[in-house]
């Protein structure tokens, strides 16, 4: 009889041991977790302070904006200890009840340690709940900022316009001598590109790709028009009639290719993210093109001997050739640059004659 008396005294004193343990971890547990809310609603508080301070140094707000701002933060996050702390004695004046009455606090020693903040036990019963919402937003956030800094690839309308001509035998020199006018002769470019960085991390340095339609004209002067002859095309004087307009005509799709030096400063943040800004400051692009031509065409307006005026559209493709390729560069500020294109090959079969073309460009994000 003596020892069922030892024994079930021994199996009362391990089980209120037990609830003791419990119960001191639980304690623990709010302990902690009020020690949290105070530091994380203190360091959120510091935080906002800084950023007011850093506001009326650049002279966006005036001191007294700033006086009241921080008196306003200050006293949510005091409020916001005040509730939060709260709802912890709240669960602790549980946790002292069920302590009263006997109940045993369950809580195994594997969710202790895997989850010891956040979770709380009494009974069957488990409280889930988040130390500081402004923390996980802010986090939210971060993961949101992240990714955007991280963009590679940003893409840009393109628009250019200039004058047109062609070079003699690669001689910039001819010019002087072209038998098509210089101010007369326009291009014009319409286009989308993509400018992609080469690393990771937020550089100055992109490849620019992409598709474009140009529509380059050539005015002939003395009263001259192209004439195809056989294999070859000639420029030949009008006899019978003064021409008032003599231009040629020849589209293209373009896909040009640029290494681009983008020398805008990028911005980084106090959190450590590296923003990557574009077109904020001098670029400079080199690459080339390569493209085909969609068709040619010669545009001709005189007066008859009645004085009518004439118009004559003549199709061909006056012997130029189809494929065309060359080098390209431009050099600006933000989105308005210098621009320069050059044709490697030929404009006409069986010459020399190639094309050339400065303007100006605009490339808008």
């Amino acid at each position: 009889m003596k020892k069922i008396v030892l024994i079930i005294a021994l199996f009362v004193t391990t089980i209120a041991t037990a609830q003791t343990k419990t119960f001191e971890k639980e304690v623990r547990k709010i302990s902690k977790r009020i020690d949290l809310i105070t530091k994380t609603q203190k360091d959120s508080l510091k935080m906002k302070v800084i950023e007011i301070d850093k506001k009326l140094e650049n002279g966006e707000i005036t001191k007294a904006t700033a006086d009241a701002l921080k008196k306003e933060v200050a006293s949510y996050h005091a409020q916001q200890i005040e509730l939060k702390v709260g709802e912890q004695e709240r669960l602790l004046q549980l946790l002292v009840q069920d302590k009263t009455n006997g109940k045993i606090v369950s809580a195994s020693e594997s969710d202790f340690l895997e989850d010891e903040v956040n979770t709380f036990k009494i009974g069957n019963k488990v409280f889930r709940f988040t130390v500081d919402e402004e923390q996980t937003n802010e986090k939210s956030r971060n993961k949101k900022r992240k990714r955007g800094y991280n963009k590679r690839t940003t893409s840009q309308f393109v628009f250019a316009m200039g004058v047109n001509n062609v070079l003699e035998n690669n001689k910039l020199s001819s010019l002087k001598d072209s038998e098509y006018k210089f101010w007369q002769s326009h291009f014009y470019e319409l286009g989308f590109t993509w400018k992609t960085r080469f690393t990771k991390q937020a550089s100055q340095l992109y490849f620019k790709y992409g598709i474009s339609f140009l529509w380059n004209n050539l005015r002939l002067q003395n009263n001259q028009q192209h004439v195809f002859d056989g294999n070859m095309t000639n420029i030949e004087t009008r006899i019978d009639e003064e021409l008032t307009e003599s231009r040629l005509r020849h589209v293209q799709m373009n896909f040009p290719m640029h290494i681009e030096w983008d020398l805008s400063k990028n911005k980084k943040y106090r959190d450590g993210y590296v923003h990557d800004r574009t077109n904020r400051s001098i670029r400079l692009g080199v690459g080339g093109f390569v493209g085909f031509k969609l068709g040619t065409r010669q545009y001709l307006e005189y007066n008859d001997g009645n004085g009518v005026e004439k118009k004559q559209i003549e199709y061909d493709n006056f012997n130029m050739n189809t494929v065309n390729y060359g080098l390209s560069a431009y050099l600006g500020y933000r989105s308005t640059s210098f621009y320069v294109k050059y044709d490697l090959n030929p404009l006409f079969k069986d010459t020399e004659i190639r094309n050339i073309s400065m303007g100006i460009r605009l490339d808008l994000n």
